[in-house]
């Protein structure tokens, strides 16, 4: 059988699948005449977690439409994922007693590309029913700047000519929301439910500073600006839930089931996707409350509706204590040790006590509690439930991607309470040094047994090994050549030097770097 509209009407053949408890057509019909909700990024954490939210909140009766489904960046993903399957998506969820949960979710009503449907967009935006408008396009989708911080050509070139004709999707977005103003004039929620630190100031960023070069080329009016100021709302939001590329073992079991053409692959612009996602249960969305024109009832199926402060209390516990800091020692030490699963990591003894150890005895004294999540349950559950689960296939590999665009938060926040501490000393620290200085003997290419593997893609990697160049295992090492790396704050959030963990990092990284072996034997002397 196929995944489609007319085969999921035969309940019998999808025994084993929980199929919507609604009319999907009726649901496309209602969204067509009155669009609340669209998103943009239709990757994996969007069709399992948000479009699975909205399923189950047509499913009880508390929203009679669905989201309206767009991509700015890969069409491939609607043009081979979305529209063959009639919108349809499969969620598997990967419990830790190797239960499967599968379900079909029909609540992506339409879906639509930038490049093809682009004039379709925008009369949607124009609608006074629109709500919200969602997005898990990556923290790189906020970005209007270069690795040097210059704003790139293409979005120059829109700032220049816009509103009409933009090419980039910040300032197509911007120009969305100003035809909006001349359509109806009514105000809407802008939601990045991106997992990157403070992500509705992020997205207000870029359009406001898109909006602002045309205002001062006499593009828009001060009326214009104002609208973009006062009636979007960028309410921030934390999100969570592991989410992995599609799986050899999922895909198996959905083709014992019967179904075809589920097969993953991966588009010309290098998404892994699949007709179906997989994921852990477990799963947070905090959202701050600022909707201008309404919204779904989110906190009725879990979303944890809550102040700013709060949200920002909640992006914290996770990002700089209780799971992030966690997920890169485990990400670089993984692929210097050979790993290929975060899970078999955790069978690990050395590495499964330094993330135990560094969470609670560095991280958890500055933690603030939120009041919303307790963060010790949330610690626990990620040590003993989340990262062990066997049938989550997670890897280090995919973690380490973009390392040094992380340390600045997950590790820099926690190393600059210290400093501010009177009761606590930075240079006391002993395990967030390992990881920095594991990250340091992780770019340099080669496992602990000496064998070069695949460093993941990161923007400063040429610029590092180049900094780093001629540091081979089992040799000297020049140490006065890490002295730019160690002291620059844009990486680590301070200077390593000025707060005086430089030495530490620099005596790690060259015991780390001793011979083949010395990685498993420094954790073995440092970890307890």
């Amino acid at each position: 059988m196929k995944l489609s509209l007319q085969s999921i009407k035969d309940k019998e053949a999808w025994k084993g699948y929980h199929l919507p408890a609604y009319n999907p057509e009726e649901i496309i019909e209602n969204t067509k005449k009155n669009p609340q909700w669209m998103h943009f990024g239709s990757g994996n954490i969007f069709r399992i977690f948000p479009a699975a939210l909205c399923q189950h909140l047509i499913e009880q009766g508390k929203m009679n439409t669905g989201i309206i489904c767009c991509e700015g960046y890969d069409d491939e993903i609607i043009t081979k994922c979305f529209r063959p399957y009639d919108n349809l998506t499969i969620g598997v969820t990967l419990n830790i007693d190797g239960r499967m949960e599968k379900e079909v979710i029909a609540s992506m009503a339409e879906s639509l590309t930038m490049l093809y449907d682009k004039e379709q967009i925008e009369e949607i935006f124009k609608q006074p029913s629109l709500q919200m408008v969602s997005f898990t396009i990556t923290e790189k989708g906020y970005s209007l700047r270069n690795a040097a911080h210059e704003l790139v050509p293409a979005v120059l070139e829109d700032m220049e000519n816009g509103p009409k004709d933009c090419k980039t999707f910040m300032a197509q977005l911007t120009a969305m929301c100003l035809a909006r103003k001349e359509a109806c004039g009514k105000s809407l929620a802008l939601v990045s439910m991106d997992n990157c630190s403070h992500n509705g100031e992020k997205l207000q960023m870029a359009v406001l500073e898109i909006a602002k070069a045309w205002l001062e080329k006499g593009k828009i009016s001060k009326e214009d600006y104002t609208y973009l100021e006062e009636e979007i709302a960028f309410p921030w939001s934390m999100i969570d839930k592991i989410t992995p590329r599609p799986h050899p073992a999922v895909e198996k079991q959905l083709i014992e089931d019967g179904l075809e053409e589920i097969s993953p692959f991966v588009t010309a612009k290098h998404t892994y996707i699949a007709p179906f996602v997989n994921a852990e249960k477990p799963q947070y969305l905090v959202i701050e409350d600022h909707f201008p024109n309404g919204r779904p009832p989110l906190e009725e199926v879990g979303v944890i509706i809550t102040s700013r402060d709060t949200v920002n209390k909640v992006e914290k516990m996770k990002v700089c204590t209780c799971l992030n800091p966690l997920h890169t020692c485990l990400a670089v030490y993984g692929c210097i040790l050979g790993y290929t699963s975060i899970a078999e990591e955790m069978k690990d003894p050395e590495l499964r006590a330094f993330i135990d150890q560094m969470s609670h005895k560095e991280g958890m004294p500055f933690v603030v509690n939120p009041g919303v999540i307790d963060p010790e349950k949330f610690l626990q559950e990620v040590l003993t439930e989340r990262f062990p689960n066997p049938f989550m296939p997670d890897t280090p590999q995919r973690i380490a991607t973009d390392t040094s665009q992380k340390l600045s938060i997950r590790f820099g926040e926690t190393i600059k309470a210290y400093i501010a501490s009177s009761e606590y000393k930075a240079e006391d620290l002993s395990l967030i040094p390992l990881v920095l200085a594991g990250w340091l003997r992780y770019l340099i290419g080669v496992d602990d047994e000496g064998t070069a593997f695949e460093v993941s893609p990161d923007p400063l990697l040429s610029a590092m090994q180049e900094k780093m160049a001629g540091m081979k295992l089992g040799e000297t090492i020049d140490t006065a050549k890490l002295q730019p790396i160690l002291s620059d704050a844009s990486i680590f959030g301070v200077d390593l030097y000025e707060c005086g963990l430089a030495e530490k990092v620099i005596n790690y990284f060259v015991e780390l770097m001793a011979k083949p072996g010395a990685i498993r034997a420094t954790l073995k002397k440092y970890v307890h």
